[in-house]
């Protein structure tokens, strides 16, 4: 099988992921305050002080996700690179997942492979459309495409 032609692309624009990102810690902070207010039986108590308690770990979880660094995706054709665009030297091979695809919005998963002296952990990249419309197919195709025969072996069981 045939896999998709390499490729290179840079995320820098995260206007959709901020919205959906702002839009959800409006609505929880809504909710918890509504939840709060129908609590309440004389002033202030444990219900208000526990919705005030989420609401601030709501809203510094939504900072920490809306923050996000420019970032380089590489396929070359065998294996995905990621690198951050504020250290040159930061590139790291890995397995990259579409975990959500609303054909305009790419949530992407990238792991990277064990043995590069990095962290293991997963990478979450929000990808839109905006600004990448011109590469856009071949970049969804790459996302989307077959595993390569020599990079077939790194991929884990399931």
């Amino acid at each position: 099988m045939r896999g998709s032609p390499s490729c290179r692309f840079l995320v820098i624009r995260f206007g959709a992921w901020r919205a959906a990102v702002a839009v959800l810690v409006v609505a929880s902070v809504a909710v918890l305050a509504a939840w709060a207010v129908a609590s309440s039986h004389d002033g202030f108590g444990l219900a208000q002080g526990f919705a005030a308690l989420v609401s601030i770990v709501v809203i510094g979880a939504g900072a920490g996700l809306w923050r996000r660094p420019a970032l380089g995706l590489r396929w070359d054709g065998e294996a995905w690179s990621l690198s951050d665009l504020r250290d040159p030297g930061s590139e790291v091979v890995g397995r990259l997942q579409a975990m959500i695809d609303l054909g305009s919005f790419l949530l992407l998963r990238f792991r990277p492979d064990a043995g590069q002296g990095v962290s293991t952990s997963a990478r979450w990249i929000p990808l839109g459309r905006a600004g990448l419309e011109r590469d856009w197919h071949a970049i969804r195709c790459a996302v989307h495409g077959p595993v390569a025969a020599s990079n077939a072996s790194r991929e884990p069981a399931r």
